[in-house]
């Protein structure tokens, strides 16, 4: 087995990892690394092994193969280690919804045996903006201020590594950009943050992401770098009778996804020859109008992840 990472720039690094339940592989030979003090846009649609990962990484689930470490220490034999030095947010709203603000924080800060609780739930409500609610009971909280309150509890013992799975569901857009805030403001301090999202404007926000499907990984890397490796093509097309006409194109082969994108139609391949000439006859037709876009990161995702779905039927 390879040693565990003891790299200080590297706050995960894993290699090979797959997990199983009942026979189906939720993770297959999935290999990873998230540099320390960045935020880590985890992607995929439901299903993809976002999750899974996130608890394997954790110390909460065990791999059936594959090996690798988190904050230096070994996902298999220093499991204890890691849950002491990870703050983990999941999905659900997983306070107590009959204690208020202050009592949650309270009896967080005590189960972590924080040696000053009092002081440390007092600068953590003031660093989130939660004073003015802090007899509020947590059940009547709307769903901006559990997540603010939930990302309290989980800041409360200083972790180095904060794991957020899709933590802005059902947010409202306001609540979401100051979540995001308070994230890229922890990880100006030296946080490592990984945080699975649906959401693209959030993904475009993250320094680093990657994409999950089936279980795989699909690609990694920066934005910008994920869209120029893809090599995917696009045309945006514009005019009269879109909805039907998007209908026409998705059948052709050499067009991959079509996807409307405000007023007009994203035409996309993951390969340029084939897709302009797929294309070819109706760029010429005057309905509608023809020019090359430079494709979205949600134009990329999506012409890979149909791809995928080849591959795997």
């Amino acid at each position: 087995m390879t040693p565990a990472s003891t790299r200080v720039d590297i706050a995960i690094d894993v290699d090979g990892l797959t997990k199983s339940f009942a026979g189906r592989k939720v993770v297959k030979d999935l290999s990873l690394q998230v540099r320390s003090g960045t935020v880590f846009g985890f992607l995929g649609a439901n299903g993809s092994g976002k999750t899974t990962t996130i608890r394997l990484l954790c110390g909460l689930l065990t791999p059936d193969a594959g090996h690798g470490s988190c904050l230096g220490f070994d996902i298999r034999t220093d499991t204890n280690r890691i849950k002491r030095e990870v703050g983990y947010m999941t999905q659900r709203f997983s306070l107590y919804q009959d204690l208020s603000v202050r009592e949650n924080l309270d009896f967080a800060a005590r189960i972590h045996g924080l040696a000053n609780p009092v002081g440390a739930v007092t600068d953590m409500m003031a660093r989130l903006g939660l004073e003015g609610r802090r007899e509020q009971l947590a059940g009547s909280l709307s769903g901006g201020w559990k997540q603010r309150l939930s990302l309290a509890a989980c800041m409360l013992p200083s972790p180095r590594l904060l794991l957020l799975d899709e933590p802005t569901a059902g947010v409202d857009p306001t609540a979401r950009r100051e979540f995001w805030s308070e994230i890229h403001a922890f990880a100006n301090n030296g946080l490592t943050v990984l945080v699975s999202t649906h959401y693209m404007d959030e993904a475009e926000r993250c320094h680093e992401i990657a994409y999950l499907a089936d279980g795989r990984l699909v690609t990694q890397g920066t934005v910008e770098a994920v869209i120029r490796k893809s090599s995917v093509a696009t045309f945006a097309v514009s005019g009269e009778g879109l909805a039907t006409f998007a209908d026409e194109l998705a059948n052709i082969p050499g067009i991959d996804v079509v996807v409307p994108f405000g007023t007009s139609l994203h035409v996309c391949g993951r390969d340029a020859t084939m897709l302009a000439a797929a294309t070819e006859r109706y760029r010429t037709v005057a309905r509608q109008t023809w020019s090359h876009a430079t494709p979205s990161l949600e134009d990329v995702l999506i012409t890979l992840l149909s791809g995928t779905r080849e591959q795997v039927s």
